[in-house]
């Protein structure tokens, strides 16, 4: 696995708008089991492209949001 003189992964498309699972997967550094898993409890949207189900680029972007918030805890006064 090699990275570009950018940084990022050499497979990573920013022009993408619908992932695959891997993809997806891969851009929140989890398994494909996990990513799975995520579609099946409703964390992570999916919509159908053809017979094929794909994962917007904007839900993984808002399912790392919510995570970001749900881990921000206020400090005590």
């Amino acid at each position: 696995m090699t990275v570009t003189a950018l940084g990022g992964h050499p497979d990573h498309d920013p022009t993408l708008v619908a992932l695959t699972v891997e993809e997806a997967a891969r851009r929140l550094s989890i398994g494909r089991t996990t990513m799975y898993a995520l579609i099946r409890d409703g964390e992570i949207e999916t919509i159908p492209i053809g017979r094929a189900r794909r994962v917007p680029a904007e839900a993984v972007i808002e399912y790392a949001r919510a995570r970001m918030r749900k881990n921000i805890t206020p400090i005590a006064a």
